[in-house]
């Protein structure tokens, strides 16, 4: 439930930063690009914070928190690039 959790929260960051990127004078007219390009090396952090935590915290080993790191990662971050695809295409 812990995981399912993490990656809701990584949707949300990933949802905020489209919503705030076309606000953002810094995003010169590709707000899209722009928040995914922010999106990701955040979530990456994230990610690795909840490794941390699963580490030093609930007693995991490294090696058991990794595929969980993975997917953690992985779901947001494939849905970002994905969201980033699908809007390149349709502006072509």
């Amino acid at each position: 439930m812990h995981t399912i959790k993490v990656i809701g929260l990584g949707f949300a960051l990933l949802g905020l930063l489209l919503f705030i990127a076309p606000r953002l004078s810094a995003s010169a007219g590709r707000p899209i690009p722009f928040a995914i390009r922010l999106f990701l090396p955040l979530w990456f952090v994230g990610a690795l914070i909840n490794l941390w935590i699963g580490v030093t915290r609930a007693g995991y080993t490294v090696a058991q928190e990794a595929p969980i790191f993975l997917v953690v990662f992985g779901v947001p971050a494939a849905a970002g690039m994905l969201i980033l695809w699908l809007t390149s295409r349709i502006a072509r």
